[in-house]
């Protein structure tokens, strides 16, 4: 949608991907550039507890909490899974972004962030060590075809039904150059899926 002051058009960007990939790092590093602001489905599927992620939300608590924050904005990114509830929200994205990364360097990425983040607490006897071990039990279930959970198989199902542009990014490079080429595609884009692509355009169409 382009605005009728001729200002670029809205941006209301959504990046996906299985749990350590760096969506909410692209998020972020994509508002700023875009002088916008990110947001994370994590902030709005669990209700704040100590110890964190142990309380969710109901999907109406969560569509309505996004609602008042963010969602009427004319721009914005959100990182983070939503496929198996926010089906509501597809109307609202402009650009999708899909990274994909090696199963190994991701899970070890995972792990690295977890220890950063928590420290003894995910360790042998730690008071979250049951809770990052099923977390991350369900973090490795991305790349397999029948897994039930979150999985790369349900995202590219979910893709199909997007009628806006919808990318595929190696999240392998530097966060910094994953930001600049997330940004120089997204500007790049039609505003539809169905609008003809040029070959040397890196978008996938989906469905």
């Amino acid at each position: 949608m382009t605005d009728l002051q001729g200002l670029a058009p809205a941006k209301r960007i959504h990046i996906i991907g299985g749990s350590g990939v760096g969506t909410s790092t692209l998020a972020r590093s994509m508002a700023s550039l875009l002088k916008s602001q990110a947001f994370d489905t994590d902030d709005f599927y669990w209700h704040p507890t100590d110890p964190p992620f142990s309380q969710k939300r109901s999907v109406a608590e969560r569509l309505d909490l996004m609602e008042q924050t963010f969602l009427p904005r004319r721009d914005w990114v959100l990182s983070g899974g939503l496929a198996s509830w926010g089906s509501s929200l597809q109307h609202r994205f402009t650009h999708v972004i899909l990274m994909t990364l090696d199963p190994e360097v991701r899970l070890a990425r995972l792990r690295h962030r977890e220890r950063l983040r928590y420290g003894t607490a995910i360790e042998e006897g730690g008071v979250m060590e049951a809770g990052y071990r099923a977390f991350m039990c369900w973090a490795s279930g991305y790349d397999h075809t029948h897994f039930r959970g979150r999985s790369i198989a349900r995202h590219r199902r979910w893709l199909d039904a997007l009628d806006c542009p919808v990318f595929e990014l190696d999240a392998s490079a530097p966060p910094d150059q994953l930001a600049l080429t997330a940004l120089d595609l997204v500007t790049q884009a039609p505003e539809r899926k169905s609008v003809p692509l040029g070959a040397t355009q890196r978008l996938r169409r989906l469905g």
